[in-house]
């Protein structure tokens, strides 16, 4: 049986491999990984994210699912896995199953513009372009530096209520 510091430093190598623009070799790496430690939700979560930086969505899903079912992810790991869970599941057109992930995601992490940015970006994709124009204008207005939108700050989170309305 493999020591823990072992499967650490064999999953540390892998993710440097990523990191340095080796994504290939650490894909093979964590694939292997992943198949001796299939309960691992972190080297699942660092095998989807390898799958991903490849263009490899598809494959990406399972290691994502695998990472979010298991619950041994700590919160920055946990919402990179549903970022990137969402992100993928719209990239392959599934933007409904996008769209509840990445809602849930907006629940469990408000303060995190990149899901409420995906999220947008998926319910633009079902068609709710009111909801998904909504959501990108609170988020502008609540995190832009601009002084411009910053002046307007007020008008843009009243407007971004009732697109439509006039007065």
């Amino acid at each position: 049986m493999e020591h823990p510091d072992e499967k650490g430093g064999r999953l540390a190598e892998a993710v440097a491999l990523r990191e340095n623009g080796e994504p290939e070799e650490a894909r093979e790496r964590l694939v292997a990984l992943a198949a001796e430690y299939p309960d691992d939700a972190e080297i699942a979560y660092q095998t989807a994210w390898a799958h991903d930086v490849l263009g490899l969505e598809a494959a990406a899903v399972p290691y994502y699912e695998r990472a979010l079912a298991g619950g041994g992810l700590g919160a920055e790991d946990r919402r990179g896995a549903l970022l990137g869970l969402g992100s993928t599941l719209r990239v392959l057109g599934r933007y409904e199953e996008s769209v509840a992930l990445l809602t849930g995601g907006v629940e469990e992490f408000p303060e995190d513009g990149s899901l409420r940015t995906f999220l947008a970006m998926a319910l633009y994709n079902t068609g709710r372009h009111h909801e998904s124009t909504r959501l990108l204008l609170r988020l502008l207005a609540a995190t832009s530096d601009d002084p411009s939108v910053r002046r307007y700050r007020r008008a843009i989170e009243h407007y971004a209520e009732d697109l439509d309305a006039v007065e």
